[in-house]
């Protein structure tokens, strides 16, 4: 029935290159400090879902519900951001609650105690409803350039890709080694358009 809505929606796909080289060097710097400390793995994920909280922040109409005849567009004050689990047990797309209010420790705390439900099969009906933007990190397996479909009501979501170490020009002209990781997004066009999206993704 999701994907039957998802189809049905007049969606457009922008595909962006971000660098990443210097989050890989502060979770190098931290990661056996936060697990130490507080007991939280720290992947990647934490991270982005926040930098997303914030261009959502920028961006509110990215955070927003539509009906299934677009007359009625709201806009959400809250960011539940969803995020898609491959699980023993199938695709699960679980939300964080609250993004916009919590660190990147506290979102990284709340995502292992999902991904630990998801893998049980003990995920609770609060944890799956109520999402107003998801992402969904193809490259935890290996995976590169994705047109992820649109999670009705939403209006837009994110694929994550791969890291990957290449080379690139610096100021001065000279090449470089950088972390670049592919992002695609999917959107609704009836409500966003493709400037909205390239701002978001510039915050």
């Amino acid at each position: 029935e999701t994907m039957n809505a998802a189809n049905a929606v007049p969606a457009f796909v922008y595909g962006e290159e971000i660098d990443v080289t210097e989050l890989v060097t502060l979770r190098t710097k931290i990661k056996e400090i936060v697990d130490q400390e507080f007991g939280v793995r720290m992947t990647f994920l934490p991270f982005l879902i926040k930098a997303a909280s914030i261009a959502l922040d920028h961006e509110p109409r990215v955070n927003s519900h539509v009906n299934a005849d677009c007359s009625e567009i709201t806009i959400k004050g809250v960011h539940n951001i969803g995020v898609a689990m491959d699980t023993p047990h199938g695709l699960i797309v679980p939300n964080i609650k609250n993004v916009q209010s919590l660190s990147v420790i506290e979102i990284a705390k709340e995502l292992n105690r999902l991904q630990g439900l998801g893998r049980q099969n003990k995920l609770g009906r609060d944890d799956l409803t109520g999402g107003t933007f998801t992402l969904s990190n193809i490259g935890v397996v290996g995976g590169t350039y994705c047109t992820p479909l649109i999670a009705v009501p939403e209006v837009c979501i994110g694929a994550l890709g791969r890291f990957q170490k290449v080379p690139r020009f610096d100021e001065a002209g000279n090449v470089v080694p950088r972390t670049i990781m592919t992002a695609g997004f999917s959107a609704d066009h009836r409500v966003i358009d493709g400037i909205t999206i390239a701002r978001f993704v510039t915050h």
